[in-house]
């Protein structure tokens, strides 16, 4: 929410909010939804989710990607 609130082109009106969106299989997802005019959306949009990254990044809080491990044996012929 303090990323939102630095943000001087997200309007206050409507609140700006902020909340768990889904609880995935390997992730938690979040939903935040910030007002802006029409004109700085997708700009503030991008920029909101850099500065949420590279505030993770910043706090030590890492995101899990699904991963695969596959094991091959060799069998001689």
């Amino acid at each position: 929410m303090q990323i939102i609130k630095d943000d001087k082109r997200v309007l206050t009106e409507p609140e700006p909010f902020v909340g768990v969106g889904e609880l995935a299989e390997s992730s938690v997802n979040f939903t935040f939804r910030a007002w802006t005019k029409t004109e700085d959306y997708w700009d503030v949009h991008f920029d909101m989710l850099e500065k949420v990254k590279l505030t993770f990044d910043e706090k030590g809080i890492s995101i899990p990607y699904p991963q695969m491990d596959i094991h091959t044996n060799k069998t001689e012929s």
